[in-house]
């Protein structure tokens, strides 16, 4: 199969610029979106190849502008909305529950809302608490959206066109420290599947389940404990809403003990409806505990040392592991 060398960023690019040309109906917008080419560089030189109607810069106000995708999506098109990070989505937040997420069912099926909407999320990068919060699991508490959180190059290239496929609202979250990550990608030979989560290492004494910027970390994690004898099978969930239970269940019955990784805070946590499903669907398979290993409930610190003590990290998620197979190091 034939492969490129790309970075994260690029291939979302490159798939923004496969929307746009395969159909007139594709537009994209939101704050400095054209010219300057995205706040992350993700849409760089798409205004020139495609034109101002159609990489669509708006003013500073994301109610606005989520709405005018809304609005533009009942009316037929299929807007991709850029939020710049989704500490700033909240102000859109109305737009999204009680419009986007709801119309299909206030108007007894009549209306379909194929927006796209893309945000950035999560920390790591010195940006401080208004820039660097992770807050997918509020969304995938709604009902009416489907959540996706791509953490490979291959679901970063290959989410957007499914996603622009569906007739409801999708939210994309894109993990800032994933942007220059770089490797191989194959040329897509296909539709990418955007319903089901994905296992990235197999192993047979427990499952870590995570998604976004906490995967390569779980990553690493196995790695470390390969090199002790734990065999850790690292599922990543990449559909947020609706959940995997299938994928999730199978690999705690094979291993018998799971460790969830979540940047999200711990209370009324993504990592808290994992671990209570868990439990629900596969009590009698478990060894041990379910584990989590989440962010210290405080807003995200802007130095260094206090912002990588406040997120999970390889060797958090590694002792996690440890102690569900009852080893302590």
């Amino acid at each position: 199969m034939k492969t490129v060398t790309t970075t994260y960023r690029e291939a979302l690019r490159e798939a923004l610029r496969e929307a746009l040309s395969s159909d007139d109906r594709v537009f994209l917008l939101g704050e400095d979106v054209g010219k300057y080419g995205g706040s992350f560089g993700v849409s760089l030189g798409l205004v020139e190849e495609f034109g101002p109607g159609r990489v669509r810069d708006t003013p500073l106000s994301e109610s606005a502008f989520v709405g005018a995708g809304i609005g533009a999506a009942v009316a037929g098109m299929r807007p991709i909305v850029e939020i710049m990070t989704v500490n700033f989505s909240l102000l859109a937040l109305d737009q999204i529950l009680n419009n986007a997420a709801t119309l299909r069912h206030m108007s007894g099926g009549q209306l379909s809302v194929p927006v796209v909407i893309r945000m950035t999320t999560g920390a790591g990068r010195q940006l401080a608490a208004q820039h660097s919060h992770s807050l997918e699991g509020w969304y995938a508490h709604i009902p009416g959206i489907r959540v996706l959180a791509p953490a490979t190059l291959e679901d970063a290239r290959g989410m957007l066109a499914p996603a622009l496929a569906d007739p409801d609202p999708v939210v994309i979250f894109e993990h800032g420290s994933l942007y220059n990550f770089s490797g191989e990608l194959a040329v897509p030979d296909g539709p990418l599947d955007i319903s089901s989560a994905a296992v990235r290492r197999h192993g047979d004494d427990v499952t870590v389940l995570t998604y976004g910027g906490s995967l390569p970390k779980a990553l690493t994690a196995a790695d470390l404990l390969a090199a002790e004898g734990i065999g850790a099978e690292v599922v990543d969930l990449r559909v947020l809403r609706p959940l995997d239970d299938a994928t999730i269940t199978a690999s705690v019955a094979r291993t018998h003990r799971a460790v969830v990784v979540d940047e999200g805070w711990r209370t009324g946590s993504l990592a808290a409806e994992i671990s209570a499903r868990i439990t629900e669907q596969a009590f009698y398979e478990l060894d041990a505990p379910v584990g989590r290993v989440c962010s210290a409930e405080v807003p995200i610190p802007y130095a260094r040392h206090l912002e990588e003590a406040a997120l999970p990290q390889a060797e958090d998620i590694a002792a996690a592991a440890r102690g569900a197979v009852g080893r302590r190091g």
